[in-house]
């Protein structure tokens, strides 16, 4: 198995404790960073019942996610060599098929952050979000064209817009909490949402809740989901359970001042 279920090393500052992976019967395990310096664990399940568990605390600003709606967009031949990448079509990511769509819909807009924001308001918009729509080969044109899907079509689809209007668009995968959102909460889950290079830097949009929210901790990115699935097994596999939670802790740290 290869797993990501570490936080994303520009968090790692952050941390409190160690997210380390323990798993349940103990396993060697060996890590590495893949070509996007995620950070990966690999092992090997033994037949029978593996539990896999990471538990730690965070330190974050409590501030929901920047809004910077003057950012402007970067022309194709300005762009820094690094993110061109994300211009291209991939696995979920039909940039060539969604071209003339993406035009239609976002081209009569501002370019910058306000052409992000109306692919935004469309996806939103446009598909119904439920797990029952929720395929392993699902593609951003099929979503387009199904109208439902979860997080991650959600992005996969505003991703593919986004490049096929010239805008650098990188998926990303994390934990997503429920802080200053009302109830009734609905179980949580991994999250999936993505950045779009504007004005020289990468800024997060999220379609499936299409708000700035707060206690967004990212994992890994990549082109699109096959880069950074959770967990990727080689063999048959079946999840018996599975459980994520965010919980918000007002205590004060070590060497901090409680409030």
């Amino acid at each position: 198995m290869i797993l990501m279920t570490h936080v994303h090393y520009s968090r790692v500052s952050d941390l409190v404790t160690p997210d380390s992976l323990i798993t349940r019967p103990a396993l060697p395990t060996a890590a590495y960073r893949d070509s996007f310096g995620n950070w990966c664990v690999r092992l090997i399940a033994p037949a029978g019942r593996t539990v896999l568990m990471t538990d730690t605390v965070i330190r974050d600003s409590g501030q929901p996610d920047p809004a910077c709606h003057w950012v402007g967009q970067v022309p194709v031949e300005s762009l820094p060599a690094e993110t061109l990448q994300f211009l291209l079509g991939s696995r979920y990511c039909e940039t060539d098929r969604m071209a003339d769509i993406a035009w239609q819909l976002a081209g009569t807009t501002a370019p910058g952050w306000k052409r992000v924001q109306a692919i935004c308001d469309f996806v939103h918009q446009h598909i119904t979000f439920g797990y029952h729509y929720a395929r392993a080969t699902k593609s951003a044109f099929e979503v387009y064209h199904e109208r439902g899907g979860v997080c991650r079509d959600f992005a996969h689809l505003a991703i593919t817009l986004c490049r096929a209007v010239n805008i650098p668009a990188r998926y990303c995968t994390g934990y997503l909490s429920d802080i200053d959102i009302p109830p009734p909460h609905s179980p949580m889950d991994f999250h999936a949402w993505f950045e779009a290079y504007l004005g020289g830097g990468w800024y997060t949009f999220d379609p499936r809740n299409n708000d700035r929210r707060v206690g967004r901790v990212l994992i890994a990115y990549g082109r699109d989901a096959a880069d950074v699935p959770i967990a990727h097994t080689f063999g048959p596999a079946l999840l018996t359970h599975f459980r994520v939670w965010t919980e918000e802790n007002h205590e004060a740290l070590p060497g901090e001042r409680g409030q």
